[in-house]
């Protein structure tokens, strides 16, 4: 079995991404990995050509900054990626730059590809999510934040990256076909110093709303403004062990009361059934589960 890694990032300095974490933290399931550098404003290149010589590809890309509308660009760049692993390799593992997967998931994600390797029938392995928030002690529990998605696809070249660069589809917009593994990622894309929050949401924001920042963003001298959540609870787990550096790192204070849910009715009627039947009613699913 060969499997390659992939993912895009540009920035990674300038908005305190964990890039370097993320890829590391697949890379023993890996038998190379393919990164599209896109051409930015700091040493995003040469951060990604320490981490591992050997197994790290490094392509490099100029982003379409036409592509304005729904975060395109980011499916665009993760395509140049995809498009770039060979033909010998049976899994692409795909990792954004702010997502982490725990080392105790690793035995569990390549014995799932082992399994599923020959059957055709499979187009990728759905994982559950855990989306952190504000710091590293807190994680979002609304219906808001999306509990799966896919992150290992067949390589076939029939297969392209959905919308925002979140899922995958395939042929003429077909959902894949699934197996859900017992393996977790860790987002980490909303836990930054206030200020690089700010400043990476409003970055983010040129590639949405038809480039119309300033009416979906409000910047603040102090920074983002985290206590603007609908529910949060408090993270009891293990972080990966990769993380633990940048978790000590932290340079900023933030505390939430988890008894206080600012949620429309309609999703603590969600959170509700949820919490007595597993099912969260309506929820976005992009994929068929198998």
């Amino acid at each position: 079995m060969h499997v390659t890694g992939f993912t895009f990032i540009r920035n990674a300095v300038k908005f305190d991404f964990p890039i370097v974490e993320a890829i590391t933290s697949i890379l023993p399931i890996c038998d190379e990995f393919v990164v599209a550098v896109g051409k930015g404003e700091d040493e995003t290149l040469e951060l990604v050509r320490q981490i591992d010589p050997q197994k790290i590809r490094i392509i490099e890309t100029v982003w379409d900054e036409s592509l304005k509308d729904g975060g395109v660009v980011y499916a665009k760049e993760t395509d140049k990626a995809f498009e770039a692993i060979s033909a010998q390799s049976d899994w692409a593992f795909y990792i954004q730059g702010d997502e982490v997967v725990h080392e105790n998931d690793l035995p569990k994600i390549k014995a799932a590809m082992e399994r599923w390797k020959d059957d055709k029938n499979v187009d990728g392995l759905l994982f559950h999510y855990t989306h952190f928030y504000g710091s590293y002690d807190y994680i979002g529990d609304s219906p808001t934040w999306y509990r799966h998605e896919i992150r290992v696809v067949r390589n076939d070249k029939r297969i392209y990256s959905y919308r925002d660069a979140q899922g995958f589809r395939k042929n003429n917009n077909e959902k894949l076909r699934v197996k859900l593994v017992d393996a977790r990622i860790y987002h980490y894309g909303w836990v930054k110093d206030p200020r690089v929050m700010q400043e990476k949401y409003v970055h983010i924001h040129q590639y949405w709303h038809g480039g119309d920042v300033e009416g979906h963003v409000n910047v603040s001298a102090e920074g983002f403004d985290y206590s603007q959540i609908d529910s949060l609870a408090k993270f009891t787990g293990r972080h990966p062990r990769v993380m633990l550096p940048r978790i000590q790192r932290q340079n900023w204070q933030f505390s939430h009361d988890i008894s206080h849910k600012n949620l429309r009715f309609k999703y603590r009627l969600k959170m509700w059934v949820a919490r007595l039947t597993g099912w969260y009613i309506g929820e976005y699913k992009n994929y068929k589960l198998l």
